[in-house]
């Protein structure tokens, strides 16, 4: 291996090589197939290791090890102050930047530590923006527990912020952590963070209650119909429709337009063809099964088409009380 700077998989090459095949053999057992595939390609690429390089990679290592025993034992900050002591600030930023990007260290993990009351007194009195920053870092049922409990009037606005966020500034994310945990250090990273986006909002309104998610989805609508609409297309999906109860995907059934439903069952998964079927009668399955293969081959887009429109009627239907669909809330509790 030439005298160069390496990439991340190239040391952890060098490193199970400077380890031996024992050791090796132990870590492999906690990669996924992907992973694996990779770092044998590298390490079959690999000559030979030099010692001085091997020394350092071994180092490198060994300081990534402490610095992430640090974190466990007290946090990002405790580790931090450790490390400077030990090794100066500079070298210190330089292994806690190492760790944040190898282990993906995320920003406010105080706040995924914390119960959801802890954090809505942390961000309650924050600006949207801060408060959106937060949110969409948090697990998604802990950031739907939060949401939940803001104001009615800032909810919309708040799901809003998180669905159009693009990527934030380790300065600014700095910023706002110092303000909410002063203990936290700084994001030792120099690329931006990207977080947020529709999928975010879309998991985080997932896991709100019924009543608060209406309320942001209305008040979305008035103000951004689009993005109201294109989140109420990814908050149930047709393959959800497995966690509907039976009654419920009967009456889905007696709604819903045939061709539609045979279409939307032309690429359903093994699972969703046997609950839907299950509450089919004998002969209306024979008759879908028979109109499925006369169909013969169809494009893509008009089953996702069609996938939709039965969507969008799940969505009617719940709109007037005559299905639920289960959520995090607590409303949605069947007595």
């Amino acid at each position: 291996m030439p005298q160069k700077k390496l990439s991340g998989k190239q040391k952890a090459a060098a490193l199970l090589i400077s380890l031996g095949p024992d050791v090796a053999a132990q870590v492999y057992k906690h990669l996924s197939e992907e992973e694996m595939e990779q770092l044998t390609l590298e390490i079959s690429s690999v000559q030979k290791v030099d010692s001085t390089q091997k020394e350092e990679i071994v180092e490198q290592f060994h300081q990534i090890a402490l610095a992430q025993d640090y974190i466990s034992q007290g946090g990002i900050s405790y580790a931090k102050e450790v490390l400077e002591k030990a090794v100066g600030t500079d070298e210190a930023s330089n292994i806690l930047s190492r760790l944040t990007s190898s282990l993906q260290v995320k920003p406010f993990d105080f706040a995924r530590k914390a119960e959801p009351a802890q954090v809505l007194n942390f961000i309650q009195n924050e600006h949207p923006q801060t408060i959106a920053l937060v949110l969409s870092y948090l697990d998604a049922s802990q950031a739907g527990q939060i949401l939940s409990e803001l104001p009615q009037e800032v909810q919309a606005d708040i799901a809003r912020r998180i669905a159009t966020m693009d990527s934030t500034s380790p300065e600014v994310i700095y910023e706002v952590e110092q303000i909410l945990e002063n203990k936290l250090s700084a994001t030792l990273t120099n690329n931006y963070t990207e977080t947020g986006g529709i999928e975010a909002v879309v998991e985080v309104l997932n896991g709100v209650d019924r009543s608060s998610e209406k309320t942001i989805l209305d008040a979305l609508e008035a103000r951004d119909p689009e993005l109201a609409e294109e989140i109420k297309k990814r908050m149930f999906v047709f393959e959800d429709i497995v966690t509907l109860d039976n009654r419920g995907i009967q009456r889905v059934i007696r709604e819903v337009n045939g061709e539609d439903l045979q279409l939307s069952l032309k690429v359903a998964s093994d699972e969703v063809q046997e609950v839907v079927f299950e509450n089919m009668s004998e002969r209306m399955v024979e008759n879908f099964r028979e109109e499925m293969e006369i169909m013969g081959p169809v494009r893509l887009r008009d089953v996702e088409e069609a996938q939709t429109r039965v969507v969008g009627t799940i969505r009617q239907l719940e709109e007037i009380g005559e299905i639920v669909i289960a959520r995090g809330g607590g409303d949605d509790i069947i007595v």
